[in-house]
C-alpha cells in the first residue's frame, strides 16, 4: 500500500505499549460526523454535530468499562475527519492503524425526529474516504493477534473493498485463533437482504459469537432455516459458540450449545433508541472478555444498552464500569 499526499497514517503502532497494554478488542468499520436535529430538517433550526458508526460505538462502549480497545478505518482529509479522531482518541480508543484518505470526505449522518421516539436517518456515504478501505488497511491492526476482532454488517455493504476487507479480516482472525464477533446490523438503505445474506453467510464458519435482532438472523442462517430456533440452532452446529438474539424491550436470549438464557431488558426511560445495539454489544463482549457466565453477559448486555435509550446521542450514555450499578439505584435517587 501506497502512501502520499491522499493516504496519510496516523503515528507509529502502540498496540504494545507497556502502558497501555496489547489491543484486546480490534475493530474497523466507517465514522460519520453526525449532525442531530430536533425538528424537521426541511424547516432549518439547530443540529449538534457529534461523530457516529456502528463499530466506534462499540469501540467506545468498550473502553468506557475499562478494556483496550483499537480502531480502523479511513476518514477524509477534512476537519470532520479529524473530529472523528478526536473523539475516538479522546475516549481511550487506539487509532494507531486508521487513515486519513484525501481521495473521499468523511461521511455524514443526519439524525431527524419526527414522531415521539421515531427518528429518520439520512446518509450521505458515496464515494467516502471509508468506502476505499481494503484488506490491507484491517490487517496490520491483527499484529499482534488481540483476544476479539469484531465487524458488523454494515461495512461490507459500503462497496468491494470494505466487503474484502471483512472476509479476509474474518478469516485471518480465526486463523490466529482470535474469536469473531459479527453483529448483523443490517441497514436497509445500503443494501437489500438478499446482497446482505450472500455476503454475510460465508462468514460464519469464522465466526464464534453472532448478534442479531430476531428478524435478522435469516441473513446469516441458511435459507432452508425456517424458524428462529431453526436458525439459531444451524448456526451453533456451523460451529459458532454464541447466537445472541437483541429483542428490544423485551430483552435478549443467548444460545451455546449447553444452555440457553433470556433476560429482560433494564426498565428506563426512553430518550433515544440510535446506539442502543451497539451498547448492547459492547456490554456482551465485555462480559466476554471478563469470562461472566452466559446469563452475566446478558446482564450486562441490557445493562449497557439501558444506559444508551436513556441518553441522547450514540454513545454519549455509554457507562464506566463504575457506573454499571447506577440502575440498581431506587428511582429519583440522589447520590451524594
Amino acid at each position: 500500500m501506497t502512501t502520499g499526499p491522499s493516504l496519510r497514517p496516523m503515528a507509529a503502532p502502540r498496540a504494545d505499549d507497556p502502558a497501555r497494554g496489547p489491543i484486546e478488542v480490534a475493530t474497523f468499520g466507517e465514522t460519520m460526523a453526525s449532525l442531530r436535529a430536533d425538528d424537521p430538517i426541511r424547516l432549518g433550526g439547530t443540529m449538534r454535530l457529534s461523530v457516529a458508526g456502528a463499530e466506534s460505538n462499540v469501540a467506545i462502549g468498550l473502553a468506557r468499562l475499562g478494556h483496550r480497545v483499537g480502531w480502523t478505518g479511513r476518514v477524509g482529509d477534512d476537519e470532520t475527519g479529524e473530529l472523528v479522531l478526536r473523539t475516538l482518541r479522546a475516549e481511550a480508543v487506539d487509532v494507531t492503524h486508521a487513515r486519513v484518505d484525501g481521495r473521499g470526505p468523511t461521511a455524514l449522518v443526519l439524525f431527524e425526529r419526527r414522531i415521539g421516539d421515531l427518528t429518520r436517518v439520512i446518509y450521505h456515504r458515496a464515494g467516502s474516504a471509508a468506502s476505499l478501505m481494503s484488506p490491507e488497511d484491517v490487517l496490520p491492526a491483527l499484529d499482534p493477534p488481540p483476544r476479539l476482532l469484531h465487524v458488523t454488517g454494515i461495512t461490507p455493504a459500503l462497496g468491494p473493498g470494505p466487503a474484502a476487507a471483512v472476509r479476509v479480516a474474518v478469516a485471518a482472525a480465526a486463523e490466529a485463533g482470535v474469536r469473531v464477533c459479527l453483529d448483523v446490523n443490517h441497514r436497509s438503505r445500503l443494501w437489500d437482504r438478499d446482497r446482505a445474506a450472500e455476503a454475510l453467510r460465508p462468514l460464519v464458519p469464522s465466526l464464534s459469537v453472532v448478534v442479531a435482532s430476531d428478524d435478522e438472523l435469516e441473513l446469516v442462517a441458511p435459507a432452508s432455516a425456517a424458524t428462529e430456533r431453526d436458525r439459531v440452532v444451524s448456526l451453533l452446529d456451523a460451529g459458532v459458540d454464541e447466537v445472541v438474539v437483541k429483542r428490544g424491550g423485551d430483552g435478549a436470549s443467548g444460545h451455546t450449545l449447553k444452555t440457553t438464557e433470556h433476560v429482560l431488558a433494564r426498565r428506563v426511560r426512553v430518550i433515544d433508541l440510535v446506539g442502543a445495539g451497539d451498547a448492547f454489544v459492547a456490554g456482551y463482549l465485555s462480559g466476554l472478555l471478563d469470562d461472566l457466565d452466559l446469563a452475566g453477559r446478558l446482564d450486562r448486555a441490557v445493562t449497557t444498552g439501558a444506559f444508551a435509550v436513556a441518553s441522547p446521542g450514540d454513545w454519549e450514555g455509554a457507562p464506566t464500569r463504575n457506573e454499571l450499578g447506577l440502575l440498581d439505584s431506587l428511582p429519583g435517587s440522589t447520590l451524594r
